[in-house]
């Protein structure tokens, strides 16, 4: 059967397009692209760029975009493991007493769904063992629990608040009391001002050259395409910023007004994170 980068390879020759058309076009690196056609997902830079990657590609082909993701994705999952073969003949044996078993049941327990689990725990034993020889078994340590108790401080004794009587002569002896000024009156029906928002931020990001963009402000995906030459892209949050671009070097990036310096090389696939004191090392 014809493997997915194969099939790719065989509708860009078929076409007479080379890598290199493709890369210029999408600003996709060469090596990207071989990978894809190579099968060899392992090479790419994983999570959304893959499927970019792969959307551009079909759509510069002119193939169905949504099938091609759906190919590739078929095509870079791991596949379900088979029952190693040293372990089938004792699924079979077990199987093979299952009926036995059952007729010489004479009580009311139903035997037969026992069998049943019985063959689902083996099988799951089973795929357990083969996990464990394709990898080793790696054993988390848990952290030390530091934590000192605070000594509880001894009650203090209430003070006196017992109100003593004055005297005759000194209530003859003290000044009369002044009228207190009266208090302006403040009108509930106006809210106060609320202060401004300081912890907001502006990124803002223009591209020199088309350039594949991926954009997330507080949590929320705002962006995930291709950010045409002159484009700019105006980003405002919170809390944090996340810009990954498949042509980093092709991007000019201001933070609150102030344009920073050349953060990668083109064709470089970089993420890079701001938060409101700046870009993020």
């Amino acid at each position: 059967m014809e493997s997915f980068g194969k099939r790719l390879k065989r509708e860009r020759e078929k076409r007479k397009i080379t890598l290199d058309d493709i890369s210029l076009s999408t600003k996709i690196a060469t090596r990207f692209l071989a990978a894809l056609e190579e099968d060899h997902f392992d090479q790419l830079p994983g999570g959304i760029f893959n499927k970019g990657f792969v959307r551009s590609y079909a759509r510069h082909l002119g193939l169905d975009e949504n099938q091609t993701i759906a190919d590739f994705v078929a095509a870079s999952e791991p596949a379900v493991p088979e029952i190693p073969p040293e372990d089938a003949p004792v699924l079979a044996a077990m199987a093979e007493r299952v009926p036995v078993a059952a007729r010489k049941s004479e009580g009311g327990i139903p035997w037969g769904l026992f069998a049943v689990a019985l063959l689902v725990l083996a099988f799951g034993f089973a795929l357990w063992g083969f996990h464990s020889r394709e990898k080793p078994h790696i054993r988390g340590t848990a952290p030390a629990s530091t934590g000192n108790e605070a000594s509880i401080p001894a009650p203090q004794p209430a003070p006196d608040t017992t109100v003593k009587p004055a005297s005759p002569e000194t209530t003859s002896a003290a000044s009369p009391a002044k009228t207190p000024e009266p208090v302006p009156e403040t009108n509930p029906s106006v809210p106060p001002a609320s202060a401004p928002n300081a912890a907001a931020f502006l990124v803002l990001v223009k591209a020199r050259q088309d350039s594949w963009v991926a954009i997330t402000a507080d949590g929320k995906q705002i962006f995930q395409e291709t950010l045409t030459a002159t484009t700019e892209k105006s980003i405002q949050a919170r809390d944090q910023v996340v810009i990954k671009s498949g042509n980093v070097g092709a991007l000019d990036i201001s933070f609150n007004g102030k344009k920073l310096a050349s953060l990668g090389g083109y064709n470089e696939v970089k993420t890079l994170t701001f938060d409101s004191t700046g870009l993020r090392p």
